[in-house]
């Protein structure tokens, strides 16, 4: 019997059926996560080097575990480049258009004169461009 909140999706992989539970609304992660496994496996059974089901589940495991790693490997990296310019002079530098936009990377709302001055530039932007198409 199913737990309150939760769906039972049959799925197959590799030609073998089963019976999954995913929490309402999850089904399309589910099916996701199935067709990568699936095409995992089958990509390996089909470059014929390896016939038994287990191994096959453990290779394809280890292929996407991999590739997990890697994003978040870049991610990672992504992060630190993206520290690296929050604490770098030009995004501190007083003065820069950065800093003067409001100068900071949080989450918090821009102040209502910072927005309007903001806005202003990209009035007038929008102006000296729709002269020519050129801003100088």
């Amino acid at each position: 019997m199913n737990r309150p909140g939760y769906k039972q999706i049959e799925v197959q992989i590799m030609g073998q059926s089963y019976l999954l539970s995913c929490p309402d609304g999850g089904e399309a992660a589910l099916l996701d996560a199935v067709e990568r496994v699936d095409t995992a496996m089958c990509r390996i059974r089909d470059a014929g080097k390896v016939k038994a089901r287990d191994r096959i589940a453990v290779l394809a495991s280890l292929n996407l575990a991999f590739e997990l790693s890697q994003l978040e490997r870049k991610e990672a990296e992504r992060e630190a480049e993206a520290q690296q310019f929050q604490a770098s002079s030009f995004a501190q530098a007083e003065g820069s258009a950065f800093a003067e936009a409001g100068g900071s990377f949080e989450q918090d709302p821009i102040d209502p004169q910072t927005l309007s001055r903001v806005e202003d530039l990209m009035r007038r932007l929008d102006q000296t461009l729709d002269k020519d198409g050129r801003l100088l």
